[in-house]
């Protein structure tokens, strides 16, 4: 973990409030695909946890939904504004599991942090396939990002109204796969464990108190006892967990 101070270079919107930010500065604590940062917002207490879509030397590039005021004092920053934030926080994804076919699977705001995981995935000649899931067409982003890294995307829409109808696990049925990535919501974890038919890595989305560990306030049940989401994880791998009735 490093504390930095980063520069707003773009923040731009990319579906209904959804933003895209990209900022410069020292991302050297950045070291694997799913890690995540913590930004301090002028007038609130907590700061604000936000995985890492994208990374190299000196940006870093986030996704994040209007969810409250911290994200809603977020979309209105514009190019120039510097962010007080903690860097490289988190374990990632471990990339040396994947196989030759790896699949992955987002869920709305949790496909960000896949995008890095593809990128990685693709330069160490993996073939991904990744699935895209959202309530509706308006709602899809970087489809065509994935696409672009020479990945096999495919997007369900739980209404139909884009890509395949139904939800993450409809788009896996026909998928030949060597072992799962995923990031989104636990119900859509859920699903996905009762189908899934390799080992696989969730990364889990929680509510932060202090984001490194300190205050034990998000944390899941494991085989080896209860890990903090925020330092053990946000990553977990599926046969470490004991899901909660």
């Amino acid at each position: 973990m490093k504390q930095v101070i980063l520069t707003v270079s773009s923040n731009q919107q990319i579906a209904p409030s959804v933003y895209c930010m990209v900022m410069t500065g020292d991302s050297s604590a950045v070291t694997a695909p799913g890690q995540f940062i913590n930004i301090k917002l002028d007038g609130l207490y907590l700061r604000r946890p936000i995985s890492v879509c994208d990374y190299d030397d000196g940006q870093i590039t986030i996704i994040y939904k209007v969810v409250g005021r911290g994200t809603e004092q977020m979309s209105r920053m514009a190019a120039g504004e510097q962010l007080d934030t903690l860097v490289g926080l988190g374990n990632g994804y471990d990339t040396s599991l994947s196989g030759e076919r790896p699949l992955l699977i987002g869920g709305g705001v949790g496909v960000p942090p896949l995008y890095n995981l593809c990128r990685k995935l693709v330069a160490e000649g993996k073939h991904p396939t990744v699935i895209l899931g959202f309530n509706k067409a308006d709602e899809v982003f970087y489809e065509r990002q994935f696409a672009a890294l020479g990945a096999e995307v495919r997007v369900a829409t739980a209404d139909g109204s884009y890509g395949i109808k139904g939800f993450v696990t409809d788009a896996m049925k026909s998928i030949d796969y060597t072992y799962f990535y995923t990031c989104g919501p636990e119900p859509m974890f859920r699903a996905i464990d009762k189908v899934a038919v390799t080992g696989g890595q969730y990364s889990f989305e929680e509510r932060m108190g202090c984001g490194f560990g300190a205050c034990m306030g998000c944390s899941c049940k494991t085989l080896t006892g209860n890990k903090r989401i925020c330092r053990e994880g946000p990553v977990m791998k599926r046969e470490e967990i004991i899901w909660a009735d």
